[in-house]
């Protein structure tokens, strides 16, 4: 039976991800995350639903050896990953002098280290079998240098061009991967607020969860494309952005609080 990974399945993208790949694509699901409770009800609740196998697996995939724990309980299981989506993720949002160095570390053991692991562990399995798919969550940020999210954009830009070269080493072999790169989500987790949020939704530039999923993974399983970038907006966004002059950078961290705070 093959199976699909998803991680950071218990809320927010990930959730779609388990949902549209159990329901639309029949997919027996490893679902992994580190919210236990969350994790055992999203389980039941796709078992139930749309009949496949869900099996949680609580896993603190910021640890150096997740990536290696997970593949040992798949060889344990017999548990054959035709799919692999690495989703998991964080933001953190403030000034890089700021940031929490636990909380830096660990970004990047959830963006680069752990999802590169899961890669290297998996790919070669897929490979031998002449199929398979890989998911990696970049961001539409992985183009830009953008001031209060240091590490996460370069992180994402490590995720992007990871992935890139990666399809070429794996497409001939079957296995087809995929960066996906996503702007505003409507997750809830940005720090935007009640009536600027209102705004960026009803204009289109956040993206429901649900169609971000879905566009995402149709690429995935129907193109042969490196890169998704859902909605038309993005299009346009990235490349004004880049062409910003430094001055109006600037001028908009003025009303940034973390750099107002420096600025006192």
């Amino acid at each position: 039976m093959k199976f699909a990974i998803v991680t950071g399945a218990s809320s927010g993208i990930g959730l779609h991800y388990a949902t549209q790949l159990a329901r639309d694509y029949h997919y027996p699901l490893l679902l992994i995350s580190n919210q236990a409770a969350e994790l055992e009800a999203l389980a039941h609740q796709l078992s139930e639903a749309y009949g496949v196998d869900a099996i949680p697996y609580y896993c603190d995939l910021s640890q150096a050896d997740a990536a290696d724990r997970i593949y040992a309980f798949c060889q344990e299981r017999g548990i054959e990953v035709e799919v692999l989506v690495n989703n998991a993720g964080m933001l953190i949002f403030d000034a890089f002098i700021h940031a929490p160095m636990a909380k830096t570390e660990t970004l990047l053991m959830l963006h680069v280290v752990t999802a590169t692991k899961l890669c290297r562990l998996f790919a070669p399995e897929m490979c031998e079998r002449g199929r398979g798919f890989i998911l990696n969550m970049s961001s539409m940020s992985a183009w830009m240098a953008m001031p209060s999210i240091v590490c996460y954009n370069a992180s994402k830009s490590y995720v992007l061009n990871f992935s890139r070269a990666l399809w070429y080493e794996l497409r001939p072999k079957g296995v087809h991967v995929l960066a996906v790169t996503p702007g505003s989500t409507d997750t809830g987790l940005l720090p935007f607020g009640d009536t600027f949020g209102r705004i960026l939704r009803a204009v289109g530039i956040t993206m429901p969860p649900e169609r971000l999923v879905r566009s995402a993974l149709r690429s995935l399983f129907h193109s042969r494309r490196k890169r998704c970038m859902p909605g038309a907006w993005n299009h346009i966004i990235v490349p004004i952005i880049n062409h910003l002059p430094d001055w109006v950078v600037f001028t908009a961290m003025r009303h940034f609080p973390m750099f107002q705070e420096k600025a006192n």
